[in-house]
């Protein structure tokens, strides 16, 4: 990759991009954008704003959305479909009626992303469920079993990928024994290393091959016991050499109430200690200023793992959205979709 991107993705504030933010993106050149609800309101608009994004920076760059299904999904109705959260619509099926609906599920979501311009999903989570898993999670999670995980969000990567988004994996290295919300503090766990291979590592190994991850905001007393994942040179190794994973990973968002410290010094951590890309979601200029000026530039071997990662935006197979939307309805006489 010839051009000097900045190692960031970064959000906007509103339903345009403004004047203030297309010079500050023309100058920082992130490598990608994301956006959230505060940035979609119709089909049209959304298209504008992706074309809009693409042209400032000049390049195809990648936009992401979180459109996971369920509680955190940022395109909704009126103009667009309403999903139940994943755990609930897994409930009761058998495993191969469950994947295929995850898969549909990716697949109909990919089409209809690509259609506005946007072309890498958040999604799937290889989280694996626990009781006590904290409830901002939980119900977005695909099982309590590391092989069920891993078949159910292949599923939903290949459905992605075949309708031609890229999938992110998350969270890296698992955040299924979070306790407590990584938006507000920094979830603990002190599971002995023999569990979380046994579980919460060994539901991401099947899927490695997958062109991008994202880190954990989330510290695992038996590895490291003062770092968060995204933090921590300890786990980031971990996640490259014994997980195996070798895509480019992205910090979950840096701006989090999970992580210590200023921006600056969270964003120069990260990077230091393996993350290839730093996320920042909120939009506030002040902050994303800090933010690239502390992110230093896409290079190396995170350069190469970003031009791998574009690859994944492929051409849509021949899928039929209507066909898709006439199965998953099938479907749905067997429990909610």
């Amino acid at each position: 990759m010839s051009i000097p991107y900045s190692a960031t993705i970064l959000g906007l504030q509103g339903l345009s991009l403004s004047a203030d933010e297309a010079q500050f993106f023309r100058g920082a050149n992130p490598w990608g954008f994301i956006l959230f609800a505060r940035n979609i309101d119709t089909p049209d608009q959304l298209r504008a704003l992706t074309g809009s994004l693409r042209d400032c920076v000049g390049w195809d760059a990648p936009i992401l959305i979180d459109q996971e299904g369920g509680r955190v999904q940022r395109m909704g109705p009126p103009h667009w479909r309403h999903w139940t959260p994943s755990l609930d619509m897994i409930a009761g099926r058998d495993p191969h009626s469950a994947a295929r609906a995850l898969y549909l599920r990716a697949a109909y979501i990919g089409l209809e992303m690509r259609a506005l311009g946007l072309d890498v999903n958040c999604a799937p989570l290889a989280d694996v469920a626990r009781p006590e898993t904290h409830a901002v999670l939980k119900n977005r999670l695909y099982g309590f079993e590391p092989d069920t995980v891993a078949t159910f969000a292949r599923a939903y990567a290949q459905g992605l990928m075949d309708a031609g988004v890229a999938p992110i994996l998350k969270h890296l290295p698992g955040y299924g024994l979070g306790q407590v919300d990584s938006h507000l503090s920094c979830p603990r766990v002190s599971a002995p290393r023999s569990e979380l291979e046994a579980v919460d590592f060994a539901a991401f190994r099947p899927l490695i091959d997958l062109p991008m991850g994202m880190s954990a905001h989330i510290i695992y007393e038996a590895l490291d016991p003062d770092l968060p994942a995204t933090l921590s040179p300890v786990l980031m190794r971990m996640i490259r050499e014994d997980i195996g994973y070798q895509g480019l990973m992205m910090t979950d968002d840096i701006s989090m109430g999970a992580l210590g410290g200023s921006l600056a010094e969270r964003s120069t951590q990260a990077r230091a200690a393996g993350c290839d890309v730093i996320l920042h979601c909120n939009g506030k200029l002040p902050e994303m200023e800090e933010v690239v000026a502390h992110s230093g530039q896409l290079d190396g071997i995170a350069a190469k793992r970003a031009q791998a990662a574009l690859l994944a935006r492929k051409s849509a197979t021949s899928l039929d959205l209507y066909a898709i939307d006439a199965e998953l309805r099938s479907l749905s006489e067997k429990g909610p979709i």
